[in-house]
């Protein structure tokens, strides 16, 4: 298994980042352009356990899995996610939201993602591959994207 992570401070209001990451999926497409439907399977009461069918294109192909959430916490001043998916029955997939509110408008946010493969040759590829470069790139976006909306909601 290996285990990225990255935080960052944004300069927008935590509700303006925490939408990007737990709202609609125009929000959700923001952030991650490649997911193309985000449909709701299974839904329970404390989000814990609720499932999305989610749609990714890579190119001309289209990938479909489920996305479990595993972890969930929503309150004024902290809010954290936690999903969990398998992609392809080749890698078993989590990715961890977290945001804490430093001031009205000013979130920490930090990002954390583990990649488990769940094949024989793949665990080797996994030991040559230490890049945190997707990681440092997707924080980026959503710093990127919550400044500029909040820019645009304060015109």
């Amino acid at each position: 298994m290996k285990t990225w992570s990255r935080d960052i401070e944004i300069n927008a209001p935590i509700q303006q980042v925490w939408k990007l990451l737990d709202g609609e999926l125009e929000d959700m497409q923001k952030i991650m352009p490649n997911v193309v439907e985000n449909k709701l399977v299974k839904e329970t009461e404390n989000v814990v356990g609720t499932v999305y069918r989610q749609k990714y294109r890579e190119g001309k192909r289209v990938q479909e899995y489920d996305v479990e959430t595993l972890a969930y916490e929503n309150e004024p001043d902290y809010k954290r996610m936690k999903v969990g998916f398998n992609l392809a029955n080749m890698f078993e997939i989590t990715a961890e939201y977290e945001v804490k509110k430093l001031d009205e408008n000013k979130t920490y946010f930090r990002y954390t993602t583990t990649n488990t493969p769940l094949k024989w040759f793949i665990k080797i590829m996994m030991k040559l591959a230490n890049s945190d470069k997707v990681v440092v790139q997707f924080v980026e976006r959503v710093k990127q994207v919550a400044e500029a909306e909040t820019v645009d909601s304060n015109e």
